[in-house]
């Protein structure tokens, strides 16, 4: 948020951020804009506006008619510094929580068989107590407390983004938005990744989400994942090496 507020100013930030928005950029990039970080205002407008730690209500200023999209960003590698090119608020919510999975995966690693489980975000190293890969359990989008498919799992991340998880508290609309129309995405109602770690896992979900299930398939094929995608009318699309974790 203090980088929001210098618009136009290169900013020197922390190689954690710095990393993370360039990530970020990336994926914007490679999906083009399905998935993109400068929603922060469009989705605190749409009521996910509260700060996590405090519960504090936060209101930005900013001209909402203004269009931004993650070409307004610039990211200077030599100097480490991020200069936005119009008033917009970055959200890297959906790149965040897997850099934290990561981060934990990496202080783990001397304990070699480990599970982390960040509400939907996963990382699995080495088996489970009884010495098998670990099993994970993939929930059914439309039914309460019951499973839609489950996966057998070793060394990799599982990342699942559902529109069953969080609501607007404005007009109940899910909190995975398409930037490109600035509404919630409909094209999916579940979308599983596993990848090598979880930011891209997480990030790959969400941008497939907006996708839809054939150019969300055909975005894990051209980046080397697997995933399974959930239509709202219960129509499953996998990659084909998803077959290799059942």
């Amino acid at each position: 948020m203090r980088l929001a507020s210098q618009v136009g100013v290169p900013v020197r930030v922390s190689l954690l951020l710095y990393e993370a928005v360039q990530f970020a950029l990336a994926v914007a990039q490679e999906s083009a804009g399905a998935f993109d970080p400068t929603v922060g205002y469009a989705m605190e407008t749409r009521g996910f506006n509260r700060e996590h730690r405090s519960g504090k209500k936060i209101e930005t200023a900013l001209d909402a008619g203004t269009s931004v999209s993650y070409r307004d960003v610039r990211l200077d590698p030599h100097n480490r510094t991020i200069t936005l090119l119009r008033p917009l608020i970055l959200d890297l919510g959906a790149v965040a929580k897997g850099l934290a999975v990561d981060l934990a995966a990496r202080e783990l690693q001397p304990f070699q068989n480990f599970a982390l489980d960040a509400g939907g975000d996963l990382y699995l190293g080495g088996r489970n107590p009884d010495g098998e890969p670990w099993s994970i359990g993939i929930r059914h989008p439309r039914r309460e407390n019951e499973l839609i498919d489950s996966l057998r799992v070793s060394n990799c991340a599982v990342c699942t983004s559902g529109d069953y998880e969080r609501r607007s508290s404005t007009d109940n609309s899910h909190h995975i938005l398409d930037p490109r129309r600035g509404s919630s995405a409909d094209g999916a109602a579940s979308v599983t990744v596993i990848a090598s770690n979880a930011m891209l896992a997480d990030a790959l979900a969400t941008a497939a989400f907006v996708l839809g299930p054939n150019e969300g398939i055909r975005l894990f094929d051209r980046l080397n994942v697997d995933g399974l995608i959930i239509t709202p009318q219960l129509e499953r699309y996998a990659t084909r090496g998803m077959s290799a974790y059942h």
